[in-house]
This record gives C-alpha cells, sequence and structure tokens, in this order.
C-alpha cells in the first residue's frame, strides 16, 4: 500500500497522529531530500525508516522502484518537505503511476501551504484559483501569466524569494496594479508574516526590502473597469476592429486590455454580433 502523508508547513506540532502512526509503520519512506525528512523523524521520535529518495529529478526511476516495492507487498509512505505530497510534487506522478499498474493507495491528510495562506488572506476563499509554481522563465511563463487576468476567483501562487520582484513587476504588466495581493511566508512558524497590499504597493515596498523565504502569494482578481465603458462603446469597438479585418480572438484581447473587461465575455459578445 501507498500512502501519501502529509507533514508540517512550519509549526511540528500541526502533524496528526494518524500520519505519525503510518510513517512509523511503513517499510520505506519516499521524501524529496532525506536529510530534511531524517530531522523531521528525528524531531518526532520516529526511528529512521528506510528513506529512499524521491523528487521531480529521479522520479522516473525511483518511481518505477517504488512501483516494484509496492507489487512485492512493502507499505510506502510517500512524503515531500512539507505540506502534502502531489500537490506541485512529484507525488502526482507517482499516484498515476499507481492507478494505471492497478496498485493500492490512499492519502493521510495534512497541511497545505497554499489552503492557509488562502484563510490568512483575507481575500475571497468562496472560489479559487491554484496555480502553483509559475515556469521559471521564457515563454512558458509569459504564456502561463498572460492567463491569469482571465481568472475571476482569488489566484494562489508559489514564488522563490529572488523572483518575487520580478512577479510584481509582470503581474502590474497584466493589469493586476490595482488588484490586492497577500504575500505569506514562514506560515505556522514562529517569524510567520503575511503582508496584505496592491500589486504596485508591493513592488514599491520589495524596491526597500529584500525577499526572504518561499512566498505563496494570494491575488485578487483585475479590478475591472467596466462600469466605465458603457454596452454601445464596446459593441462599436467590436465593429471597428472587425472592419479592419481583425480576428474575433484578437478584438476580445485587445477590448479586454483596453477596458479591465472579462476577455471571455467580449468574446461571446463579438461572436454574438457577428454571426
Amino acid at each position: 500500500m501507498l500512502y501519501l502523508v502529509g507533514t508540517p508547513i512550519g509549526n511540528l506540532g500541526d502533524i496528526s497522529s494518524r500520519a505519525m502512526e503510518i510513517i512509523s509503520q511503513v517499510d520505506y519512506v519516499a521524501c524529496e531530500d532525506t536529510r530534511v525528512t531524517g530531522i523531521l523523524l528525528k524531531n518526532l521520535n520516529i526511528s529512521a525508516n528506510r528513506l529512499i529518495s524521491y523528487h521531480e529529478h529521479n522520479k522516473v526511476s525511483k518511481g518505477q522502484e517504488i512501483v516494484e516495492l509496492l507489487k512485492n507487498g512493502f507499505n510506502v509512505a510517500q512524503v515531500s518537505d512539507a505540506g502534502m505530497p502531489a500537490v506541485s510534487d512529484p507525488g502526482e506522478d507517482l499516484v498515476a503511476l499507481c492507478i494505471k499498474e492497478g496498485l493500492e493507495f490512499t492519502v493521510v491528510p495534512g497541511p497545505v501551504a497554499a489552503v492557509t495562506a488562502l484563510v490568512m488572506s483575507g481575500l475571497s476563499t468562496r472560489y479559487y484559483h491554484f496555480e502553483g509554481f509559475l515556469p521559471n522563465s521564457g515563454s512558458d511563463r509569459k504564456k502561463r501569466l498572460s492567463k491569469l487576468p482571465e481568472y475571476e476567483e482569488t489566484i494562489v501562487l508559489y514564488e522563490a524569494p529572488h523572483r518575487i520582484r520580478k512577479l510584481m513587476s509582470e503581474l502590474a504588466a497584466e493589469g493586476f496594479g490595482d488588484s490586492r495581493i497577500s504575500l505569506c511566508r514562514e506560515l505556522t512558524k514562529k517569524y510567520e508574516e503575511v503582508l496584505r497590499m496592491t500589486v504596485n504597493e508591493a513592488a514599491s515596498y520589495y524596491e526597500k526590502n529584500e525577499p526572504k523565504g518561499e512566498f505563496v502569494v494570494c491575488l485578487e482578481p483585475v479590478v475591472r473597469k467596466q462600469a466605465e465603458f458603457d454596452d454601445a462603446y464596446i459593441e462599436g469597438e467590436i465593429r471597428r476592429l472587425r472592419e479592419s479585418g481583425m480576428p474575433v480572438k484578437k478584438i476580445a484581447e485587445i477590448i479586454a486590455s483596453d477596458t479591465g473587461c472579462s476577455k471571455k465575455e467580449i468574446y461571446a459578445r463579438a461572436v454574438s454580433m457577428l454571426k
């Protein structure tokens, strides 16, 4: 049996008794960093089970190794360095392997940094979009960033400290300058910090202050300026741009960018008008 076990994101007191029981009883513990998990086990007074290194860079070979252990009747717990495995974590691939091979697995719930930060943010929790880590750079990062203005719910991102300044600049460029943002770090730890401001204010703040620690960023949707533009104006722009030979998708992008209206709503309106 494979157990995906949630571990503390900071405060050791957040581990569940069930998680401790499972980790202490399994034959192997698959973990991102054997040193980090070794320290965790020591602090929890759990004898160091046989640890298997399983992370993003060796998940193909080690995933097959874990599958073979499971097939041979061994019990394996998979943990991340902090929080829930399979959430922005290669445990996702291990779950897929188990399903493919018909192997039994279960989840032992635990802390999740994204949900913890969302609750701390003060932003809407009714609906939210979990983006996780953006690509580090290049066209893939630009592609994901360009999608964010389309979401109408709170957006949750993970980001490294050395990219926080860059992220604030990128978000402002995508129209989030006036959106509220919550920047959470050291969650559940002694020096827990949550900063709540707008994206533009955060950009100014980090010009003077060095970002430290891994961040969970909760972001309000783009502040729409739709009230400033009536239906007649938008429909006139759709006709004007269409007469120039522009495709509907591009029309929606331009009008959404100019007005702050939803790209999807503009696209649907254009299709309805021009059919």
